[in-house]
């Protein structure tokens, strides 16, 4: 079990890079779920390149209960970088309710021992997939 997070997280992004939407919930699932660490980076990966409402529901479930959870340092950053991502690429503003000044996200960032702001890495990651196909 304490390997299995590589194959979920490898799996993960071989199905964001094909884009093999039919994924979609179970990763949105197992991403809510945070049973192991590691593969929720590839679970965000994964529905930022989908790029759909429903990738930014579940992004947007997720952020909302792990934001709550100082303690919980998970794939905070990640799911926040691939909601910016859908957010940029389809015009919405989901993140954005997040991000306001004593939100949740501020609250959970302020919390925590090196905190930081929100990056929009995801874009870059999703580019360079793109350039690779």
């Amino acid at each position: 079990m304490e390997s299995e997070w590589r194959s979920r997280l490898t799996a993960a992004w071989l199905i964001g890079a094909d884009r093999r939407q039919h994924f979609r919930d179970v990763l949105g699932d197992l991403l809510l779920a945070s049973q192991l660490c590691f593969s929720g980076q590839g679970y965000c990966f994964a529905l930022a390149r989908f790029c759909t409402e429903e990738d930014a529901l579940h992004l947007t479930a997720y952020l909302e209960r792990y934001l709550q959870q100082p303690d919980c340092q998970y794939d905070q950053h990640w799911a926040i970088s691939a909601l910016l991502h859908i957010d940029s690429q389809a015009g919405t503003e989901h993140a954005s309710r997040l991000l306001v000044p004593e939100g949740l996200w501020h609250q959970w960032n302020d919390a925590q021992y090196r905190p930081s702001p929100p990056s929009r890495f995801m874009d870059e990651l999703c580019a360079l997939t793109d350039s690779l196909r």
